[in-house]
C-alpha cells in the first residue's frame, strides 16, 4: 500500500509543482479514502486496489494541476491544502 500511494503522490506532484509533498500526500490518501468510501455507501461491490488506484489516477490527471486551488467550505476538508511537513508524526 504505502509504495501505491508513494507512487500516486509522485504523480500528483509532477503535475503540480505548487503543492508540497507532505499536501500531495495527504490528496492522494484523501482521494483513494472517499473513493473507496463512496463506493460503499453506495452498494457497489469491491474492485481491489488495482481498481481504486486506477480511479486516482485519473482523477491526478485531470484534477491534480488545479489540486492547490482548492478552497473547502466543510471542516471535514479543510486539511487538504495545509503544510504540515514541519510537524513530527
Amino acid at each position: 500500500m504505502e509504495d501505491r500511494f508513494r507512487k500516486l503522490t509522485e504523480q500528483l506532484l509532477a503535475v503540480n509543482e505548487n503543492i508540497t509533498a507532505s499536501q500531495a500526500r495527504t490528496w492522494v490518501e484523501s482521494l483513494w479514502e472517499d473513493f473507496e468510501t463512496t463506493r460503499a455507501k453506495g452498494g457497489w461491490s469491491y474492485k481491489g486496489q488495482d481498481h481504486t488506484e486506477k480511479i486516482v489516477e485519473k482523477w491526478i490527471t485531470q484534477y491534480g494541476p488545479h489540486l492547490h486551488k482548492y478552497n473547502p467550505t466543510k471542516e471535514k476538508f479543510s486539511h487538504l491544502n495545509k503544510d504540515d511537513s514541519h510537524l513530527n508524526h
